[in-house]
């Protein structure tokens, strides 16, 4: 048995927040339909190059949309399919979406519409700005810039630094689950359900707590920098990286490591203060020393004297470390119409009740529409009626449909 075994969960999402934070859910063990619009779906299914270019499946959509069931309902076309999500609602224990707000009250979905017919309903919400712009579009490194993370994370005095990886959405994923998880607790005692609301700019500004605390504490920027010693140098094959956290005297320690004078005599570097405010003096000593070395003796010399240090690997390296296999964090994933592929699975581990392998695959949209609808009540004949008249779509009907498009 999974933590959330029984918990069951409608995923209105696209992009990355929602399918995320229900990849989270699913992989709890929590029984997770996810809703797409006809006829594209999601659209990170074909959000990547590799989609249009050889016929891949998109590796966005792949890395979120495990251990998920696929629905095609139309939703904007109002009727039939409104009511076929009413009654997928009925049994859901969450609800989440992505939609501008705008839209879900214009399709009566807003929290306000439901929350007295489904006293007990979960319903998660994401958005870009919340309260300040509600419909306001929003995107990882549009919060990164507005929550000052860019220039918090640049280069002090030179400009700011943008992340293209999606950090502010995956941290926010993880905060909407958490608040999912809090209320389906609280509902145990309230036996209520509640809206939970995430936004990727509150997302980005926790993401500097300590950022934040220094400005309205002492009124400067904290420079991580610049709080304590660290340096990176090129070895003769690689780079490594050295970080003097919590070291008393981490220049000396290097000096020892690597058999050289103390530079810790140096007035400039007589103590930890002076050693982070002036490392890159103290670096262009060190460089050519360790330029002389291979990584491996590096890493070795510095562990010898319990310095903190870390190779620099390619992400094909990381995948290769022992420590990675030991962890047993990549796995395989059937992926609908594309065979197998390695994604990440959950980095929480629990001692019983959470296998790190993954029940379902990748679905293909509409995979499951005859399926989620027939285990609500709905008869064969009142799904081909559904389906006939465009309320809802199975994989058969998508599938018919693009090889007719290749007549037309």
């Amino acid at each position: 048995m999974l933590a959330l075994d029984g918990i069951r969960v409608l995923e209105l999402c696209e992009h990355t927040v929602g399918p995320l934070a229900a990849q989270n859910l699913a992989d709890f063990g929590a029984n997770v339909v996810k809703v797409e619009s006809s006829p594209s779906g999601d659209a990170m299914r074909s959000l990547d190059s590799a989609v249009v270019e050889n016929g891949y499946a998109s590796a966005y959509f792949v890395s979120m949309n495990r251990n998920k069931r696929s629905i095609c309902i139309d939703l904007m076309g109002g009727g039939s399919g409104l009511e076929v999500l009413h009654r997928l609602i009925e049994q859901a224990d969450v609800l989440l979406h992505s939609y501008q707000s705008k839209d879900m009250h214009r399709l009566g979905l807003a929290y306000d519409d439901l929350a007295d017919r489904y006293p007990r309903l979960i319903y998660g919400a994401v958005s870009g700005f919340d309260n300040i712009a509600p419909d306001k579009a929003g995107q990882d490194l549009l919060a990164q810039c507005v929550s000052g993370l860019a220039y918090t994370t640049g280069t002090p005095g030179i400009d700011a630094s943008l992340n293209p990886s999606a950090q502010v959405e995956y941290a926010a994923s993880s905060a909407l689950a958490q608040g999912i998880l809090a209320a389906l607790y609280e509902r145990e005692h309230s036996g209520r359900g509640q809206e939970v609301c995430v936004n990727l700019v509150d997302t980005a500004l926790a993401m500097q707590m300590v950022e934040v605390a220094a400005r309205t504490m002492y009124g400067r920027d904290l420079n991580r920098k610049k709080e304590c010693y660290s340096g990176t140098f090129s070895t003769s094959d690689g780079l490594v990286t050295v970080v003097g956290h919590f070291c008393e005297n981490p220049l000396r320690l290097i000096c020892l490591a690597l058999g050289i004078d103390d530079l810790s005599l140096h007035p400039e570097l007589a103590t930890s203060d002076l050693q982070a405010r002036n490392n890159e003096f103290a670096n262009a000593i060190l460089a050519p020393v360790v330029a002389e070395l291979e990584t491996r003796e590096v890493l070795d010399r510095f562990g010898s004297v319990d310095l903190p240090c870390a190779p620099h690997l390619t992400l094909e390296e990381a995948l290769r470390h022992p420590q990675v296999a030991a962890n047993s964090l990549i796995h395989e994933v059937d992926v609908a119409g594309q065979g197998q592929a390695l994604v990440v699975g959950h980095p929480v581990q629990l001692s019983r009740g959470f296998p790190r392998s993954t029940r379902r695959g990748v679905p293909a949209l509409g995979q499951d529409t005859h399926e989620v609808l027939a285990e609500i009540g709905f008869t064969v004949e009142e799904i081909e009626l559904l389906s006939r008249g465009g309320a809802v779509r199975t994989a058969t009907d998508l599938a018919f449909a693009r090889y007719a498009s290749n007549f037309v």
